[in-house]
């Protein structure tokens, strides 16, 4: 016999995660893993950094708001997810022009050598500083996702695939591992695969294309300080951070892939590695461990969030690209808020409820996929 749910959600990364605990105790909710532990893929490989000078406006106004959501929390928690880090841009001046924001002040070359030891003079022209940016504990956010949502009565499943999913009466009928589920409304928070689930549920693939970007803790012969920024070159050719007495260092390539638990490829991180120490001083002696995660994006670059028009009760909560953790919060309140709209005979396409900036963000982009 299936068991009954007001809302079952796909996915167990950070974005199904933020919005079981975000509708918990609100209505009866469930959450399906197709792996055997939560955020195994994307969300448990990020950079672990916010950053509002990042991403296009509406990404930078989910991450304010994702901010001011994580900042309140931490005032419950033991350990705090957010810490101070700022993120500083470098490289040619146009480059810095136009990828800096209104969040990143610029500074002089000899500032930004002063604040990152690692970088040499003469390998860079301008510089941007962030100073709003902040380090995330991602296992520590999770946790507490997780937690709150399990506290509030939600079911949590992993190791069930979603295998059938169909439209019956008011409602849909999903098949996941050896378990059947009813819902009134079905969330596609399955990242990579949000396309894969769409066609198993009839519903009309977004064309969402996951990208592959490659990180790696090196072990340096100088520590970086621990108050260091996260240093980006302005062209994406690299970025790195401390991370304890090692540095955080990826290529942050953007190469298409099908949905898969990504690896690093030959050569990516080595040829990283040679690039970096012979443009900064960070001195990489060997690699202690290196990973692959996959950032989908819509065609637009910003994050789907919305019922799909064509779909009566098919919610999509995908497409976040680099921007999943720096979202989360905002992008599971205004999803949230759509849901129990829409699930009360509202729509969900109304309601501001509290997170109004985070409204108007998204309603200038869509409300409804496909509408």
């Amino acid at each position: 016999m299936a068991a009954h749910y007001d809302v079952l959600i796909v996915g167990g990364g950070i974005a199904g995660l933020s919005l079981a605990s975000a509708l918990a105790g609100r209505c009866n909710v469930a959450l399906v893993e197709a792996e055997h532990e939560l955020a195994y893929h994307t969300s448990s490989r990020s950079a672990r950094q916010l950053i509002p000078s990042y991403g296009p406006p509406v990404v930078q106004e989910l991450t304010v708001r994702t901010l001011e959501l994580l900042a309140a929390r931490d005032r419950e928690l033991p350990e705090p997810v957010l810490a101070p880090r700022s993120f500083m841009l470098i490289g040619s001046e146009p480059d810095v022009a136009s990828e800096a924001s209104g969040h990143m002040q610029p500074i002089t070359v000899d500032r930004a050598l002063e604040l990152s030891p690692a970088l040499l003079p003469d390998t860079f022209a301008a510089a941007g500083l962030d100073t709003g940016s902040f380090g995330c504990n991602a296992p520590v956010l999770l946790a507490d996702h997780r937690e709150r949502a399990l506290a509030a009565g939600a079911d949590i499943i992993t190791g069930a695939r979603v295998h059938s999913a169909q439209r019956q009466g008011s409602g849909w009928q999903v098949g996941a591992g050896s378990e059947g589920f009813e819902a009134g409304i079905l969330v596609n928070a399955a990242g990579a695969w949000a396309d894969e689930l769409a066609v198993i549920s009839g519903v009309e693939k977004l064309g969402l294309q996951p990208y592959r970007r490659t990180a790696a803790i090196a072990a340096v012969e100088r520590s970086l300080p621990g108050h260091s920024p996260m240093v980006a070159a302005a062209d994406n050719s690299f970025y790195f951070r401390p991370d304890g007495p090692d540095v955080l260092i990826s290529p942050s390539e953007t190469v298409p892939s099908g949905p898969e638990d990504a690896r690093p490829r030959p050569g990516d991180v080595e040829r990283l590695v040679a690039m970096l120490n012979s443009t900064t001083a960070l001195g990489i002696t060997h690699i202690r461990r290196a990973w692959t995660g996959l950032r989908t994006e819509a065609a637009d670059g910003v994050p789907v969030a919305g019922f799909d028009a064509e779909a009566p009760g098919f919610y999509w909560l995908a497409g976040q690209g680099g921007y999943g953790f720096q979202t989360s919060a905002a992008m599971a309140e205004f999803a949230a808020t759509q849901i129990l709209a829409g699930q009360s005979g509202g729509g969900g396409a109304s309601g501001a409820g509290p997170a109004s900036r985070t409204v108007e963000a998204l309603a200038a982009t869509r409300w409804s996929i496909r509408r």
